[in-house]
């Protein structure tokens, strides 16, 4: 079967689904006089389209989805995700929400065949990718790209959303914003380096970097995550002559706890479970850390010019003539540095909600201040509701949804991980359909009443309307 044979048969199967489902929610006029948008999803990426993908199968059809970047890349399987192969085994589904044509593993069969598929070790990074390009195209999901949301603002009824070049309303609105949607790049507190300062031989591993650029010079990499392994790999095969590469920790994480919580029972146990035992299990398996997956490991193994130094933090960083790290153990001079720190999660330094930061709810609030001091990160991350919808101290609210990485203290990691992806699109859809039924409850009664779809017209017992 070739991918177009494939597609037929995914939209005939999403026909026999009855997709997309009819449009149920009765329409309602913004301020500008224009249609109110249902929703709006703020990120093209898995998330947002998987979102986008869920509404349309709950009959929420008047909706856009909006991505700032170019086709092809959206999240960061093009731009700062470095890893040959995904982290996920090859069978896990998701994007799909349950129709079988449009899983990983039937793209990949109909592209690279079966016995490829058979000898496959993990999905390659941009294999990802292009099959959800290609689900987006064949279920026909709206993701219109190069479009920027710079701002939200809550009104009675509705959202404001502003834009670079318009502005527009929706009474739901998804921010769907990817690994780094929930807060921003997170560096170490450094003596003297200030990041915003930082010139051109001194990177974040989310930077768009030019390995290239990297051949026979001498890199330092600070952190043993699985990115920082990956930008290590990838300037080791660019041709750089050494990666040196600085881990506090003694010695390297060897169990990915996260992995555990890959099963069904959790996924949808999780968010029931009271605020002490959700802060109790993430709190755990985030101090615990990720190790990185050993493939990565052995990618730069295999090079002579990599090293590894356990106990080793940095200081300081500086940049003068030569590029020098202050470390707890000594100085070192690089060409060049990649920070490999990852994300913080703080949504209230994020501009789109500048205009209501203050009002938000954060699961900070919802433990002891001594727990709070001791997770601080965990304490930042926003408390949500059942269908990922923020809360807190201000009327409407729950019109906005996080459906990223922040979610996870609150729902389990079913807002940007690939194994939780389909449960957490579906609670998402179901939650927002929920809500606007029941804001348009008393129209939906007299719809009802109005309804008159006469049954027993074809036969000798029909009464008309007006001798009933």
């Amino acid at each position: 079967m070739s991918l177009a044979d494939l597609a037929n048969l995914a939209r005939r199967e999403l026909a026999q689904l009855n997709f997309p489902s009819a449009n149920w929610v009765p329409p309602a006029e913004g301020p500008d006089g224009k249609p109110l948008l249902d929703a709006l999803v703020v990120g093209g990426g898995m998330c947002g389209q998987t979102a986008a993908f869920a509404l349309l199968r709950e009959g929420v059809r008047n909706i856009r989805c909006v991505d700032r970047a170019p086709r092809g890349r959206e999240g960061p399987w093009a731009t700062y995700a470095r890893m040959d192969i995904l982290r996920s085994p090859k069978h896990l589904t998701g994007p799909d929400l349950g129709v079988a044509s449009l899983t990983y593993r039937a793209w990949h069969e109909a592209k690279f065949g079966v016995a490829h598929w058979d000898r496959l070790h993990k999905i390659a990074r941009l294999d990802w990718r292009d099959y959800l390009l290609w689900v987006r195209d064949t279920a026909g999901l709206p993701v219109e790209n190069e479009f920027e949301v710079v701002s939200l603002h809550l009104k009675e009824k509705f959202m404001e959303v502003k834009t670079s070049t318009a502005t527009f309303h929706a009474r739901k609105v998804v921010l769907a914003l990817g690994r780094d949607g929930s807060g921003d790049l997170r560096w170490p507190q450094f003596e003297t380096f200030n990041p915003a300062d930082r010139g051109a031989r001194v990177f974040h591993s989310a930077d768009d970097i030019d390995f290239k650029g990297l051949k026979g010079k001498r890199v330092g990499v600070l952190g043993m995550g699985a990115s920082a392994f990956d930008n290590a790999g990838e300037a080791l095969e660019a041709g750089a002559a050494e990666v040196t590469m600085f881990a506090r920790r003694p010695f390297m994480p060897q169990v990915n706890k996260s992995k555990w919580t890959a099963f069904r029972g959790f996924q949808h146990g999780y968010a029931p479970l009271d605020d002490a035992r959700r802060w109790r299990f993430y709190t755990y398996i985030f101090n615990e850390q990720v190790p990185p997956p050993y493939e990565s490991v052995l990618r730069c193994e295999k090079h002579p010019g990599f090293s590894l130094r356990f106990g080793e933090s940095w200081l300081d960083i500086e940049e003068k003539d030569e590029l020098k790290v202050k470390t707890s153990k000594g100085e070192h001079t690089f060409d060049a540095v990649i920070v490999c720190t990852g994300f913080d999660v703080n949504l209230l330094e994020r501009p789109e909600i500048a205009s209501f930061r203050d009002a938000i709810a954060t699961w900070g609030s919802r433990v002891t201040p001594e727990e709070a001091k001791r997770f601080p990160e965990e304490a930042r991350f926003p408390y949500l509701g059942d269908a990922f919808q923020l809360t807190g101290g201000a009327e409407g609210l729950g019109r906005v949804h996080i459906f990223n990485h922040g979610s996870t203290l609150s729902h389990g990691a079913l807002g940007g991980d690939i194994p939780g992806i389909e449960i957490g699109a579906a609670r998402l859809a179901q939650g927002i359909a929920r809500d606007l039924f029941l804001e348009d409850a008393d129209l939906h009664w007299q719809r009802l009443q109005a309804h008159n779809e006469d049954e027993m017209k074809p036969t000798r017992y029909f009464v008309p309307v007006e001798k009933r």
